[in-house]
């Protein structure tokens, strides 16, 4: 199967003003989060993605733009539905500190699994659909391009910590042990026995390993014992 980069996007107003934004329109990269984005769109470029998805919102579409301009040959931006931020509900739009005092919010940290926020949608609902979309996707782009094919799906926190869990075996009440950046780069390739995670929340170091090569070598589908000997 194909390997798929997960990239949080930039850093938004709404992260720096302690609301959570959830789906509300207009919410745009600040001036940190659009350097953040440059940045990581300068790691990618050295590798050859066959596609970039997006969130439909825009933070995240103005994350992959930037990812797709930094790519040789730019393969545009598709969106994606499914990998759109969890649908907050009645807590969208109101201050973090404020949301800290709510009782669900220790559920959501201890017990995520038994959280439906007021109006909106549950944890489960959350996690069930991204990690359909992406794993949908990946299958998708492998009969596209190969095995050997790279690509990028641009989504929020809580979206990838779902996709990451779901790849790690978690269970969704220990997603929260998992912490991922504004623009940081996480890795999974899935393979037709498991997935294996390739990095987390990582947010420097060449990615150039991920390059395609040109010898059409299918992936292992097996854990190598003892660790094997890595990327060339």
């Amino acid at each position: 199967m194909a390997t798929v980069i997960l990239v949080r996007h930039g850093r938004s107003s709404a992260n720096t003003s302690g609301v959570l934004a959830g789906r509300t329109g207009g919410v745009r990269l600040d001036e940190t989060g659009t350097a953040q984005a440059d940045r990581t769109a300068a790691r990618l470029a050295a590798v050859q993605l066959a596609a970039v998805v997006s969130s439909p919102l825009e933070r995240c579409r103005q994350t992959a733009r930037r990812i797709a301009g930094a790519q040789a040959g730019s393969p545009g931006v598709r969106t994606e539905r499914g990998i759109i931020e969890c649908d907050y509900g009645d807590w969208t739009g109101r201050p973090i500190k404020d949301l800290t005092k709510e009782k669900l919010w220790a559920t959501v940290q201890q017990h995520p699994s038994a959280v439906v926020f007021p109006g909106g949608e549950s944890l489960t609902a959350m996690m069930a659909r991204s990690v359909s979309a992406v794993r949908r996707l990946d299958a998708e782009i492998t009969a596209e391009h190969g095995e050997n094919a790279v690509w990028v799906a641009v989504s929020h926190g809580d979206i990838i910590k779902s996709v990451l869990a779901d790849a790690l075996g978690m269970h969704l009440d220990l997603f929260q042990r998992l912490h991922v950046d504004p623009a940081s780069v996480s890795i999974v390739r899935y393979s037709s026995t498991r997935p294996f995670v390739l990095g987390t929340n990582t947010h420097e170091g060449d990615l150039a390993w991920l390059a395609p090569k040109k010898k059409k070598r299918r992936p292992s589908t097996d854990a190598v014992v003892g660790g094997g000997a890595g990327p060339e």
